[in-house]
């Protein structure tokens, strides 16, 4: 009885993590590699006319395009004999009258074609090609383009509606001739997207191999062809649960979104009452197999069951049915190690033995975790001064610049933890500068165009560098050291993003690896006295950095400790000496220019002007 009540146990304890969600991230890891092993499926009903790096090339068009480029896309695909139109763009705002009729009008000629929006009424009503009303004139549809992301940003479902708009997914099925889906078939979380394979596996033409005739209409006819961007430079890639390395274009994501409203969503999760009968099953068996035999049957019969439940499965997944994994498996762990425990265990001295041996390794457990840990800090913030000792000039700047982004963006109200994870991935910012032949990071004059675009490249090194680490801290620095290099206004690089498109922590880095690098002393500069650094960050407000983060920085500036504040150290010699934080007025421009030495950043002008310029070479 004590054995099978330490099953009972097991059984509990794994419930508990199911009703809670405790293993939630594991679950959904399961049902990806469960969509990987299952790999592609046969499509024959859905297509993509894919916006892609070749049209931007063959049509030497920027972003957006005309609208009367998208009518006649509408009219080559109606030409095509496709089965139903879904537009993945959005044409909420008007443009020239003549773009947006050439659109409308095309539409009315195609009827029935579904539109995308992200934004709503909250009743149903958009914006796009003038509203709601103005579609119904022509035959035409909104949908909602809104997608359900899980952790880590994958995207495994999709929901009914948004703002009281169905999602395109449901709009695209109904009108294709599939079911009429109600919120009702709909769990909370949104219905399972039946990927039917990795990327590229729904058929996809090109956007102007369409309007240049060259499209195999073969690919088209008769099916539901999603139009949409799928170049990487547009930013709608998705990780998905069908590959661990490649993004999934939005275009791709929404035609498998439909292929799934129309099949009237044939991927669903098996009721509760399956899961926890195969948690009771799970957590009893061993407690079962001790009772009638030796404590060592529980381990041999735990390893086969695992096997045999892992198996149904994956068979009860290649019919549509998704079955739970961690909890039954924990379930199983659980029953085993009670049922051998209480087996072992026949007096109250031994149980005492055990439940201080089990303290003491939790305790261990709890120390090694914490050294695993800090060791991890320790790797990053060696790395961090490593890259640093490759340029001699730079002295403690990743120790400083570091301090500064935690100091920043607890001033920006980030919470301590994130702000405090941000200081650690600080330091491996410039990570990408392993790259870069000393020729070039060290040289003491001007780098010329392709020794500057060579420089360039360590951000894109760094990120590379750094990916696809499960760490927080890695996967932060990551980001830091792709985009530190991003500016305001969209001149940065590697990726030119502007605005709030470029991450927070990378903003907040960009800002005070600028200052500190402004206030040190470099082999092609002077060390800047404090109110010229503190005047040219208020210049580039609104240019090179985030102007909320500035009027942060220079309301936290007359707090920082001298130790934070490079030339405040500075020899003698270099005349500068520490001043009054609390009035950061830009000086004559004179002084700020006898101050600064040229500097010769990776990404400003390769010249040498007499006023002052950001320094750093990237």
């Amino acid at each position: 009885m004590t054995v099978l009540a330490a099953g009972l146990i097991a059984v509990a304890l794994a419930m508990a993590a199911d009703v809670t969600g405790l293993l939630a991230r594991p679950e959904q890891d399961s049902v990806a590699l469960r969509f990987q092993l299952r790999g592609e499926e046969p499509v024959d009903d859905v297509a993509v006319v894919a916006i892609d790096d070749i049209t931007f090339s063959d049509l030497d068009r920027g972003w957006p395009f005309p609208r009367s480029l998208h009518g006649r896309a509408v009219d080559a695909l109606r030409e095509a004999g496709a089965r139903l139109i879904v537009y993945d763009v959005q044409f909420t705002e008007q443009t020239r009258p003549r773009e947006d009729l050439a659109l409308f009008d095309a539409l009315r000629r195609a009827p029935g074609a579904v539109l995308a929006t992200t934004e709503t009424d909250g009743r149903g009503g958009t914006d796009v090609l003038g509203g709601n009303e103005n579609l119904e004139t022509i035959g035409a549809s909104p949908g909602a383009a809104n997608l359900t992301t899980e952790t880590g940003g994958v995207i495994q479902r999709f929901p009914h509606s948004v703002g009281g708009l169905p999602t395109l997914g449901v709009v695209a099925g109904r009108r294709a001739g599939g079911p009429a889906l109600t919120p009702a078939a709909f769990p909370p979380s949104g219905a399972w997207i039946d990927f039917r394979g990795p990327p590229g596996t729904i058929p996809t033409v090109s956007f102007s191999d369409l309007l240049a005739g060259r499209a195999d209409t073969a690919m088209l006819r008769d099916r539901i062809v999603v139009i949409g961007a799928t170049a990487p430079t547009l930013q709608d890639v998705h990780p998905t649960p069908t590959s661990p390395d490649r993004l999934m274009s939005g275009p791709e994501v929404q035609a498998n979104a439909i292929w799934t409203a129309l099949h009237g969503l044939p991927l669903r999760s098996a009721p509760d009452w399956i899961g926890w009968l195969a948690i009771l099953v799970a957590g009893l068996a061993p407690a079962l197999a001790t009772v009638r035999g030796r404590a060592v049957r529980a381990a041999l019969v735990a390893p086969l069951l695992a096997l045999v439940w892992l198996m149904v499965v994956q068979a009860a997944f290649d019919a549509d049915l998704i079955l739970p994994v961690s909890y039954p498996l924990v379930a199983l762990a659980l029953g085993t190690v009670t049922a051998m425990s209480t087996a072992f265990v026949h007096e109250r001295e031994e149980r005492r033995r055990t439940t201080l041996y089990n303290e003491r390794l939790a305790e261990e457990v709890d120390a090694r975790t914490e050294e695993l840990r800090e060791t991890q800090l320790e790797i990053a913030f060696r790395l961090g001064r490593a890259v640093e000792s490759r340029d001699a000039d730079t002295g403690m700047h990743v120790d400083r610049m570091s301090t500064l982004s935690h100091r920043l963006a607890l001033a920006t109200g980030m919470p301590a933890e994130e702000a405090e994870l941000l200081r650690h991935a600080a330091v491996l910012h410039d990570v990408g500068k392993l790259g870069i032949p000393d020729r070039i990071l060290l040289k003491p004059g001007p780098l010329d165009d392709a020794e500057r675009g060579l420089m360039q490249t360590h951000a894109a090194v760094g990120a590379e560098i750094l990916a696809g680490s499960r760490s927080p801290l890695v996967q932060l620095a990551a980001v830091i050291a792709r985009s530190h290099h991003e500016r305001w206004d969209g001149t940065g690089y590697p990726d030119g993003l502007r605005g709030a498109a470029i991450p927070l922590p990378a903003r907040i880095c960009a800002l005070c690896d600028v200052f500190d690098a402004l206030l040190s002393e470099r082999t092609y500069k002077r060390p800047w006295p404090l109110p010229d650094a503190l005047a040219e960050l208020e210049s580039e407000r609104g240019r090179h950095f985030d102007p909320a983060l500035v009027d942060a920085f220079l309301a936290l500036a007359p707090r920082l400790e001298p130790g934070l504040l490079a030339s405040a150290a500075a020899p003698p010699e270099l005349g500068v000496a520490t001043v009054d934080v609390s009035s950061p007025a830009a000086p004559p421009r004179s002084r700020r220019a006898a101050a600064a030495a040229p500097a010769d950043a990776a990404g400003t002008s390769s010249s040498r002007p007499s006023a002052p310029s950001p320094p750093g070479r990237g």
